[in-house]
């Protein structure tokens, strides 16, 4: 990753498992939005917000999903980032048809389109052609959507359970630990809440491989409320601080 903002962003799109299963009743719906606050210490460095319309594509119906994530204050004045990913999926069954990569970071610049052809089992990168993928392949920003239908209630603690995504024109398997179930307090309020922690690998960045943790809401929405990401320089965390168009409501505890 270019900045710790993107690090934060990454871990909200891999806080999820697949199960291989179509969306019959999305827990979403066209016009939510979430706002995440990411933060190193007491410096607010970045903000990140997700937002989900209804559009057509090649005549099709389809959702369209945009996750922005930017730098604030003091961090923008130092390394300004402007990172916008993009998806098109599939409203029955949640597989992207589109992905778009669009990165700006300091002075470097990227941009990339990717094509999914999930009944031939190939992707096609603008920028690095084809590539041979599962049928049920996602992109980072469709998988954040496809897998809040999925039902974690199956899971013990301990379980792990893996996410297949292309990203960065690789095939990019991660292994998720559900940690189990607790309450936690947030800027939000205190909530129910599902314990993850996406497996890294230590070295430059982590010490070891449980160094990230992810807060879902255990309800209908299944949202991340709270990342915290351990690094060898200190710990980043993001918060969600603000959201609309939920479809069903988030209530905090008592």
């Amino acid at each position: 990753m270019n900045s710790y903002t993107q690090i934060c962003i990454l871990f909200i799109f891999l806080s999820f498992s697949v199960k291989g299963q179509e969306t019959e009743d999305d827990v979403f719906q066209a016009g939510e939005e979430l706002t995440y606050l990411a933060h190193f210490g007491f410096l607010n460095a970045g903000e990140a917000t997700f937002s989900l319309e209804k559009t057509t594509l090649d005549s099709v119906e389809v959702y369209h999903a945009i996750a922005e994530a930017k730098t604030i204050g003091i961090a923008d004045r130092i390394y300004k980032v402007r990172d916008a990913y993009e998806s098109y999926f599939d409203m029955h069954s949640g597989l992207p048809y589109l992905a778009i990569r669009n990165i700006s970071e300091g002075n470097y610049r990227y941009y990339n389109e990717v094509k999914f052809y999930h009944d031939q089992k190939k992707v096609i990168s603008q920028k690095s052609g084809k590539h041979e993928v599962a049928p049920t392949i996602l992109d980072m920003v469709s998988a954040f959507y496809y897998l809040r239908n999925s039902l974690f209630e199956k899971l013990s603690p301990g379980d792990v359970v893996v996410l297949d995504t292309f990203f960065a024109d690789e095939i990019f398997p991660l292994k998720v630990r559900y940690r189990g179930n607790e309450k936690i307090k947030t800027k939000l309020g205190r909530f129910d809440v599902m314990r993850f922690s996406p497996v890294v690998e230590p070295g430059r960045i982590f010490d070891s491989e449980d160094d990230v943790t992810i807060w879902i809401t255990n309800d209908k929405n299944f949202i991340p409320v709270q990342i915290r990401i351990d690094l060898i320089i200190g710990s980043i965390k993001c918060d969600l601080v603000a959201y609309d168009g939920l479809k069903y409501p988030l209530d905090a505890l008592e």
